[in-house]
């Protein structure tokens, strides 16, 4: 439930929230396992199942917290409301995991339960560390910005999730139209109560999100030309509900008119005063950007957002330093593919020539945008016939490549992905911002496409969701350096694929690659070691021939999100470690599918989890 209500309200420190064996055949979906057999283990496996039964039970109770995740997920209930974005529910929310936690450690025997017992039991205790270690600094992320926020998120999700199928689902919706109104209002009340003790979003988030709130009360049933996505959408659903004889006109104008009035006196009002607050609180903010050190209490904020988004005790420093040394290690790669091409001159005369030659690049017309994303579809396709040969578990859900709405669209914005519902009803999507085709450069298309989709995140995430063998929370677990860390790993794994067969995609691989080792430079030194948006725009274009409106982007995504784009190199390297030291281990028994299969059988896990995981995994190979 933590990463949909991060996403949705655009905090990154709501405190109340959370966030092995033989491999298993594709249409077995029970968690990849390595139970130790002992002479109890019909104890162990008795207090394992009452374990899973509460979690059962925990997570029904946790579920009715968020009406939009049950939403998320498919069930229609509550389908009327939205969630409670108050400090207050915060509060109400951390008190309840604190009880349940304590009840677990008091009612469940830890050495009596099942390796995947003790993962679950890890993880469910890791997810109130987490919370209670976030809980000073919920008033220094910033609820606003050009990344997300409840101001773009709340209309993305009535567009894209919540689904129309019957009179009853399109009053909910209607509904939470007006809702919106309500969610709005107190996520604005937590930005002023941020602003008042000085945090504040840097100048271009303030401009960009004022931009992103009038695109959605611009035009019909507001002022202006066009309709507001929202009327549209609402229309849309509507009209579908028609065509399905569902309803019939009478009904169908009765909503029509809800909708407008919902839009007209409860969801513009709301949107206008965010813009009336946003233009007045601008001139408070510097024209130049800061990293979060400058904030109240900034180095042990950052500090803290490290820790959570790679699970580790790393510091900035030594993140760093991470980071400096894969940038070296991955330019000498990079050599290698500049000379096989050909090209006279230096690296960065190199980066220069694919940053800046036509051949590069789709037209910037309708017609280009959709040669993207039928390329990227056509690379789908290939990797997904190889899957069978490197996993034993494949996702049910299918997945869309899909341009991101207008409302929402940034040119050069980050590339991102939200997963379908765990019955497969709903697919998964791949969103790319196609505003500016020159910010999409076509090298860099192949190697994207694979980490969002297959074997990237719809993999990992739908694999996830659609879990039996494990408790349901663990199947919405949040961990950024896991999931991150996967995607970034199955960039490298789809060459070992066959995929990139163009050297100029093999670049484009290592472009993303170094991309995330010069996050790490980046983001700390924004962050811990006092750089400028400028320096860092300078650092990430000396080593990367990214598009300078991406890297651009990509600064500013890091300015307002202090610490996650760490969790991706974190993640890969981690990963990369626990395969090459099974490999040694195993030797000719090493398994590719079993490994795979271990990593992300079981849900998304802090990295500790996951190595105990893999061990476990090993002995059992060994055992076997």
């Amino acid at each position: 439930m933590r990463k949909l209500l991060i996403v949705l309200l655009g905090s990154t420190a709501l405190a109340a929230c959370g966030q092995g064996g033989e491999k298993p055949a594709a249409e077995n979906r029970e968690a990849a396992s390595s139970p130790t057999v002992t002479d109890n283990a019909a104890t162990v496996e008795t207090e394992t199942a009452r374990l899973n039964e509460w979690f059962k039970e925990k997570w029904q109770e946790e579920l009715d917290f968020s009406p939009l995740f049950k939403t998320y997920l498919g069930i229609k209930e509550d389908n009327d409301k939205i969630d409670d974005f108050s400090e207050a529910a915060d509060d109400e929310q951390l008190a309840w995991r604190r009880a349940a936690v304590a009840e677990m450690e008091n009612e469940f025997d830890y050495d009596r339960l099942t390796p995947e017992g003790k993962i679950s039991y890890d993880i469910y205790a890791y997810q109130l560390e987490e919370a209670e270690r976030s809980l000073p600094f919920r008033r220094r992320g910033y609820v606003f910005h050009q990344m997300s926020g409840p101001h773009t998120n709340l209309p993305n999700f009535l567009i894209n999730f919540h689904s129309v199928d019957t009179a009853e689902d399109m009053d909910a919706y209607i509904t939470r139209i007006g809702g919106v109104s309500r969610a709005l209002g107190q996520a604005l009340e937590r930005a002023e109560l941020a602003a008042s003790e000085g945090v504040r979003a840097p100048y271009f988030a303030y401009d960009m999100v004022i931009n992103q709130a009038k695109a959605l009360t611009a035009g019909a049933p507001f002022e202006g030309e066009g309709e507001a996505p929202l009327w549209a959408d609402a229309q849309a659903k509507i009209a579908k509900l028609l065509e399905d004889d569902a309803i019939d006109e009478e009904q169908a104008e009765i909503m029509r008119g809800d909708a407008r009035d919902a839009l007209v006196a409860e969801f513009k009002p709301a949107y206008d005063a965010l813009i009336a607050w946003l233009e007045e609180d601008r001139a408070n903010v510097a024209d130049q950007a800061s990293g979060a050190s400058s904030l109240p209490d900034g180095e042990a904020f950052y500090n803290e957002r490290l820790a959570n988004y790679t699970t580790t005790e790393l510091t900035a420093d030594e993140i760093h330093q991470i980071g400096l040394d894969e940038v070296v290690r991955l330019r000498g790669e990079m050599e290698t593919i500049k000379e096989q091409v050909g090209f006279e001159g230096t690296l960065e005369e190199f980066f220069v020539f694919l940053r800046e030659d036509d051949q590069f690049y789709f037209p910037n017309t309708d017609e280009g945008r959709q040669a993207y994303i039928d390329a990227a579809e056509e690379y789908l396709g290939y990797i997904n016939e190889r899957l069978p040969e490197y996993f034993g578990v494949l996702p049910k859900a299918d997945l869309i490549v899909k341009r991101v709405e207008a409302f929402r669209e940034r040119d050069g914005g980050a590339q991102h992905y939200f997963s379908g519902t765990p019955d497969g009803s709903r697919p998964g999507i791949y969103y790319a911002h196609l505003s500016d085709m020159r910010s999409m450069p076509i090298p860099q298309l192949e190697v994207i496409a694979y980490h969002e989709g297959n074997p990237g995140h719809h993999m990992q995430i739908s694999i996830g969701q659609e879990l039996t063998g494990v408790p349901e929370f663990r199947t919405q677990a949040g961990f950024s350096v896991f999931s991150e860390g996967w995607g970034l790993y199955s960039e490298l794994l789809a060459k070992e694929m066959g995929a990139y067969e163009d050297p100029y995609s093999d670049f484009g691989r290592l472009t993303s690659e170094i991309w995330r080792a010069i996050r790490l430079v980046v983001d700390t030194g924004l962050h811990s070691k006092g750089w400028s948006e400028e320096e860092a725009v300078q650092y990430f274009m000396a080593n990367s021939s990214a598009a300078e409106g991406q890297i651009r982007s990509e600064v500013r995504r890091y300015l307002v999100i202090p610490g996650q784009a760490t969790s991706y190199k974190i993640g890969m390297l981690k990963i990369l470690e626990l395969r090459a030291k099974a490999e040694v281990e195993l030797g000719d028994a090493f398994d590719i599918r079993g490994f795979h299969d271990t990593v992300i059988g079981g849900g998304a896990m802090p990295l500790s989890v996951l190595e105990r995981r893999i061990d476990d995994w090993v002995a059992s190979q060994k055992s076997s």
